[in-house]
């Protein structure tokens, strides 16, 4: 990746930069947004045996004591200048913040975002620990108000893993409001039918006003639904203006795995989604760690994996990875990225190393 001239060349010294472009696509730069760089890079460090999600968090907490600030700080450093090399100049991260770990990720997540500032936005999410409800919630509830403190971006967390989904839902928006932030929950991470978080969470959203924009990731138990369900929540997910991010890398490792017949591909609905105009992005979300052991850090890689999982066609998961990822981001356009390639669907199919980000 060449880094095309910034703001920090000085009016009387600029130059004019000329590309040539000849061979390449010239895109929208690309936005990574859900991830979790705090985890990036462990899987040979921390295993997961039995591959499911459970599996991945319960490697995650016995890795713990291991896992210092400076070695989070290291990973999820080399993580997103991975990301910039690919052509990401937006990065959306989650941020363990459990009991077990306290404040580690979200202070080195926060480092990390100081450090490339100017050269990659990073957006840091406080991804809260369960149970956030009710008396056993109360130390989870004050780790995430002292990580809001602290600076971080968003309010983040698990309704799907809590007892009481609706509960954990009322917890979160009502901690974002009154520190005037916007929130990324987790939703329905799993494929049982009857987890439906993200349906409360839109009603909540619209009968509360909730002033700060919401999203949604994962969401996967909605595309086990019926068509009829499907497109009723989807529609109560626009009119709410909840944005959704889908995560294929992830889902499709850690999901289904019990199910050996007709096994499902563990996506959210996202043509139901988009049908009733929710705003859909997709992200990379783990990083070769317990939750998922590959992955290259390459939004073209989430695309493609958008055109073979939820049937987009090429110049749509291309967006989902770029324009729309940045909609979701609450970011304006302007980077750019351009890959040695003679279409989209071509730099997908290929997804090229040679690339130019045209930034600032």
């Amino acid at each position: 990746m060449r880094q095309g001239v910034g703001q920090g060349v000085s009016d009387r010294d600029r130059r004019i930069a000329e590309l040539q472009a000849q061979g390449y696509l010239l895109l929208p730069a690309f936005v990574e947004p859900h991830a979790h760089l705090d985890k990036a890079f462990l899987a040979e460090r921390v295993h997961n045996p039995t591959g499911d999600l459970m599996g991945a968090i319960r490697a995650m907490e016995s890795a713990r004591e291991s896992i210092t600030l400076l070695d989070t700080i290291e990973r999820a450093e080399r993580a997103a200048r991975l990301m910039l090399a690919n052509g990401v100049t937006a990065i959306r991260t989650h941020a363990d913040v459990v009991v077990s770990n306290g404040l580690t990720s979200a202070e080195a997540l926060i480092e990390v975002r100081e450090r490339l500032r100017g050269l990659v936005d990073i957006q840091v999410v406080a991804l809260a620990d369960w149970p956030i409800t009710g008396v056993a919630g109360s130390d989870s509830r004050a780790l995430l108000r002292d990580a809001i403190d602290m600076g971080v971006d968003l309010v983040g967390g698990c309704p799907h893993l809590e007892d009481d989904f609706e509960a954990a839902n009322d917890v979160f928006l009502t901690i974002a409001a009154d520190a005037g932030l916007p929130v990324d929950l987790h939703t329905d991470e799993t494929l049982d039918a009857g987890k439906l978080a993200l349906e409360d969470l839109a009603r909540r959203v619209l009968r509360s006003g909730f002033p700060h924009a919401v999203t949604a990731s994962h969401c996967v138990s909605l595309g086990v639904q019926t068509p009829a369900k499907q497109q009723e929540v989807a529609e109560l997910v626009a009119a709410a203006g909840i944005h959704v991010i889908a995560l294929p890398h992830t889902n499709l490792f850690l999901q289904g795995r019990g199910q050996r017949q007709a096994m499902p591909r563990a996506l959210t609905a996202v043509a139901a989604l988009r049908e009733a105009g929710v705003v859909v992005a997709a992200g990379g979300d783990n990083l070769q760690d317990p939750f998922n052991p590959i992955g290259r850090g390459d939004p073209l890689e989430t695309a493609g994996l958008m055109v073979v999982t939820a049937h987009m066609l090429p110049d749509d998961a291309l967006a989902s990875v770029s324009t729309a990822a940045r909609v979701v981001l609450g970011l304006p356009e302007g980077d750019l990225v351009a890959v040695r390639a003679a279409s989209v669907r071509e730099a997908i199919a290929f997804g090229p190393a040679d690339r130019v980000l045209v930034r600032a």
